[in-house]
């Protein structure tokens, strides 16, 4: 069953805004036999109706019936504008089941964009249940959310029937809940349609002046307490100048017209609250380039005058994440109805994106190129886009460049996936040894149909080489470190909008090809990394007297279980080549520890002073009374990612920890998303993560004490060769203690 969490987040952003005096909750208006503003959502198979048979209230229900041989979800969805305050937010609905299994049914809500979910995967029901009523609460986090969509799943088989809904806001129905203030940003809709600028053949003066005045517009975002307190709408102000300052001539007219246009923002008060930026800060604001662009002393006066004097406290378009202490990126509208946007909508994106990441990322210490030098590169290419995938294409190689694997790209019309290809590979394959090596089928039953085997090298495809096809589509893959990117880019290229394609490949030293039928990724049973297993075991004993634990299904009620059934083992593996299915560094991690560990220390961004960023007090692993006294063997590679690099690092502060394996995706810390025109979204790692001496943890990974990788005899043969090596050791450990 794919992430049905990440699939609501999808129906949350297509979903339309359904809002009157009254709201149909209840699903008692019809029309066209479809109960108003409802939207149906779900995978082949599902079908979802409305019924007078079966009510619990009122004359009319819904419900969603599977039909079909490979379950996955369905539902329905109802969109709501956040436009109320409060502080939480609940969802009641009565449900009724029918031989619910392989899944769960149950109610679902979502604040966006991305502020909270909830779908009930936790709680949801199962089998045959009479009608009963089932609530969700969330954080409203007012200043943020943008609408709230809820609604009714189905994930796996059965029938399940959905009606009376109703939805409080801080237990007042929400009719009659209080509106938020509308701020003087959200008023100004003259762009909501398009710009209507028109861009010049871009010579070297218009990039340098369009370099500069990004920079000015991204300084001014975040320093000026005019933007800050939503007093503009900050994107369509950089509409407004754009036509006059595109035909400037002389630097002396561009700096009078940037002087005039920021004194209409109004006088910034001498700031009585700001500090200067502490003097063992790691991260200090990079404003080199005030200096650099040789502005007019007026100009550049100015400029310092409002760094000096910059906003503090609330600020409409970033602030914490909570307590995490991330860049929380607000009211950063996505344009959702242009998935290509015009040209200065497409500047907007390269401005927006550039300044987050100047003034909110920990990382940019660590890029291969001058942020500073980025921002003037990419101009021409967003502006002279050509259709939506070059946008998408453009948006990916400017992502690419932070070097972050959390950087991934989705939404919009996916332009880029379109162009990778709609029909997938019975196969799976990783890269070997630097080889295209086939490492699975998505399909066991498919294997005599394929012709290909577990271990073959895939040379060419199409007739092109895959050493080629590597190069030309390495920029379209982001990635912290090249390993990673291999490890996203590998299983792509077999993608193709045609149902089969070329492949060659060695068998017994000889080149040989064979076509290769794709099919439609709903026809596979298809896994992204790593194959999961439904209701597998977290943990068992092999080769005797050896724990071994994956990570991949581990729940909160195995780490009691796992602590007397393997404490006497003589040795334990734990496998996080995977994402950890539960979040474990603390109560797994103190059973390897006897006294406390400091494991991790973090940086976190100064929100009132935009690019400092500075070290927090590390954390610990608290010591066990009754701790693992044997020998800890953890497997790590590029599929462990971000809680599970965090994860890798608590377990080294074990008391008798090993690490074998090769370097992970090098990309922890808690992310931060990144909204951008054309309704594509992004994120980046909001924190840096560090071990507590300061070692760097971001693109280079968990480095492993002992490397240790797959071979193509050892895929052919069916080993999984870490694990054996982690066994020799745990045995040769035990015989020299002997």
């Amino acid at each position: 069953m794919k992430c049905i969490s990440t699939f609501l987040f999808f129906v949350t952003i297509f979903s339309s805004f359904a809002y009157s005096d009254t709201l149909n909750l209840d699903f008692e208006s019809i029309k066209e036999e479809k109960p108003v503003d409802w939207n149906m959502f779900g995978s082949d198979g599902y079908i979802t109706s409305i019924t007078s048979d079966i009510t619990q209230h009122g004359k009319q229900s819904v419900f969603v019936e599977y039909d079909g041989n490979s379950p996955e979800y369905g539902g329905w969805s109802y969109s709501i504008p956040a436009k109320y305050q409060g502080e939480k937010i609940k969802l009641t609905g009565y449900i009724k089941t029918e031989n619910v299994s392989n899944g769960f049914a149950g109610l679902w809500m979502r604040i966006d964009p991305s502020i909270a979910l909830d779908n009930m995967s936790d709680r949801g029901i199962t089998g045959t249940t009479d009608w009963r009523k089932y609530e969700i609460t969330l954080d409203l986090k007012t200043s943020s959310a943008k609408s709230i969509v809820i609604g009714g799943l189905l994930a796996g088989k059965g029938k399940v029937w959905f009606d009376n809904f109703e939805v409080f806001i801080d237990d007042t129905a929400i009719l009659d809940a209080p509106l938020k203030e509308v701020t003087l940003a959200e008023l100004d809709k003259e762009f909501d349609n398009g710009s209507t600028v028109n861009f010049p053949a871009l010579n070297n003066k218009h990039l340098a002046n369009l370099d500069l005045l990004g920079k000015i517009w991204g300084f001014l975002k975040y320093h000026h307490p005019a933007i800050a307190k939503a007093k503009y709408n900050w994107d369509y102000e950089l509409i407004r100048i754009l036509p006059k300052y595109l035909s400037l001539k002389t630097n002396e007219e561009r700096d009078d017209f940037l002087l005039n246009w920021i004194a209409t923002l109004g006088k910034v008060a001498p700031c009585i609250t700001c500090s200067e930026t502490a003097s063992n800060a790691f991260h200090k604001p990079e404003l080199s380039w005030i200096k650099k662009h040789q502005l007019s002393l007026k100009l550049e006066s100015l400029l310092n005058y409002i760094y000096q004097n910059r906003t503090q406290g609330e600020h409409y378009y970033v602030g914490s994440a909570s307590d995490i202490g991330n860049a929380e990126f607000k009211n950063e509208n996505p344009y959702a109805n242009m998935p290509y946007p015009d040209a200065a909508f497409r500047l907007i994106a390269l401005y927006r994106y550039w300044n987050m990441i100047h003034y909110y990322y920990p990382y940019k210490h660590l890029m291969d190129k001058n942020w500073n030098d980025v921002l003037y590169q990419y101009i021409k290419p967003f502006v002279n886009a050509k259709n939506e995938l070059e946008y998408e294409l453009t948006t990916l190689q400017l992502i690419g460049d932070v070097q972050d694997t959390h950087a991934i790209i989705w939404g919009g019309n996916d332009a880029f996936q379109q162009w990778i290809g709609k029909y997938y590979p019975p196969i799976n394959v990783r890269m070997i040894e630097n080889k295209l090596v086939i490492i699975d089928y998505y399909n066991p039953e498919m294997q005599e149909k394929v012709g290909l085997k577990i271990g073959d090298v895939i040379t060419k495809i199409n007739g092109i080489n895959v050493a080629e096809l590597i190069t030309k589509r390495l920029p379209f893959y982001p990635a912290s470190n090249y390993p990673t990117q291999l490890r996203d880019l590998a299983p792509d290229l077999l993608r193709s909008n045609s149902s089969f394609i070329e492949v060659s490949y060695v068998k017994e030293f000889v080149e040989q090809s064979v076509k290769l039928d794709l099919y439609e990724k709903k026809q596979l049973d298809f896994y992204q990394w790593y194959r999961k297993e439904k209701n597998g075991e977290s943990f068992k004993v092999i080769d005797n007297n050896i724990g071994y634990i994956t990570l991949k299904n581990i729940k909160n009620d195995d780490i009691k279980k796992i602590k007397h059934q393997l404490k006497n083992t003589d040795g334990i593996i734990i496998d996080i080549r995977n994402y950890p299915s539960t979040f474990v560094p603390y109560t797994l991690g103190s059973f390897f520890t006897a006294t406390p560990s400091k494991f991790v220390k973090f940086t976190k961004p100064n929100f009132n002073n935009p690019g400092e960023f500075n070290f927090q007090e590390a954390l610990e692993i608290p010591a066990s009374e009754d701790n693992y006294e044997g020998k800890l063997i953890v497997l790590v590679n590029e599929l462990s990612q971000s809680q599970a690099e965090f994860t890798a690092m608590a377990f080294r502060a074990g008391n008798n920890t090993t690490i074998i394996g090769s370097t992970t995706a090098g990309a922890d810390g808690d992310v931060s998303q990144i909204k951008l025109p054309g309704n594509l979204s992004t994120m980046i790692s909001g924190k840096g993560a560090y071990y507590p001496d300061g070692t760097e943890t971001q693109r280079v990974g968990i480095i492993p004490d002992i490397e240790v990788k797959p071979t193509i005899n050892g895929i052919k043969s069916g080993r999984d060769e870490l694990i054996e090596f982690a066994i020799d050791i745990i045995k040769s450990t035990n015989q020299k203690l002997l």
